[in-house]
């Protein structure tokens, strides 16, 4: 049984979790460590800041994950050694993930495109089954890792303007560990230019819903406002969030990480959440 509100938790930083330690370990919020989203990170000696990190969240028992690595890596190339390398950073995440306990990495929508809504994917077309095969190939190896160290792989609306495709890859794993990541600003964004509104990913998603990123915006580029200084309407996202029957991980990625808790604030005040 849901809580009657949820409790909103934060990506951030390893080095902010000092700052926020209390916030998160009092309330047990869900929390995400975005460090492994740069490639580079994953190229250095992390193991150390993997055992500070778990120094710093001793007593905390909420759901942790963790953001893979997106940067010029696509999920469904069709090039086997483009597949390779995106594979290998994958994994690289999911070390650093295990070493920490993460149950959950975001990684990134692969249906980016020009054109309506269905453009080149629309359901069960050549096309969108051709692009379905390649994201297999990808996490053929992926996959494994990920629920041997039981951590989902939720994948992130990033420019998608219609929950068909994004959908249509979820589904087609047929795994625990592979489910839907939304995140507001961008749904908002494409939903300027035609997309569902974030509210009705929620519902489109969802049974497969994992995952949010909550952020703001106005709908002219990506902003990672806080909640409350751009243009989605809140009450319909926690309405539709409210008639699930779970509850999926909440988490604020903004850019104003000094300013974090003023946007749970702003949520808490308008009655969303805890």
């Amino acid at each position: 049984m849901k809580n009657e509100k949820p409790m909103i938790g934060a990506a951030m930083k390893a080095e902010r979790l000092v700052e926020y330690q209390a916030w998160l370990i009092e309330g047990q919020r869900d929390l995400e460590i975005q460090n492994p989203a740069n490639a580079e990170f994953l190229d250095i000696g992390w193991q150390a800041q993997a055992a500070e990190i778990r120094d710093i969240l001793d007593g905390y028992t909420g759901r942790l994950g963790i953001h893979g690595p997106y940067e010029g890596l696509v999920l469904n190339a069709r090039d086997r050694r483009v597949q390779a390398l995106v594979a290998e950073r994958y994994r690289q995440a999911l070390d650093f993930g295990a070493a920490i306990g993460a149950s959950h990495m975001v990684i990134h929508s692969p249906f980016i495109f020009l054109g309506d809504s269905f453009g080149p994917h629309a359901p069960n077309s050549p096309r969108s089954e051709e692009q379905i095969g390649y994201a297999h190939q990808t996490l053929e190896t992926v996959l494994p890792l990920a629920v041997e160290i039981d951590c989902t792989l939720v994948i992130e609306t990033i420019l998608d303007r219609n929950t068909g495709p994004l959908l249509q890859l979820v589904r087609s794993f047929e795994s625990d560990y592979v489910r839907l990541s939304l995140d507001t600003g961008h749904a908002f964004c494409a939903h300027c230019n035609g997309g569902p509104s974030p509210d009705q990913w929620v519902r489109d998603g969802g049974a497969l819903l994992e995952h949010l990123h909550l952020q703001d915006t106005d709908g002219l580029s990506d902003r990672h406002w806080l909640p409350g200084q751009g243009r989605i309407n809140w009450y319909a996202l926690f309405e539709a969030l409210a008639a699930l029957d779970h509850q999926p991980r909440l988490v604020l990625e903004v850019n104003s990480q000094a300013n974090l808790l003023d946007g749970a604030r702003w949520l808490a005040e308008q009655g969303f959440v805890l």
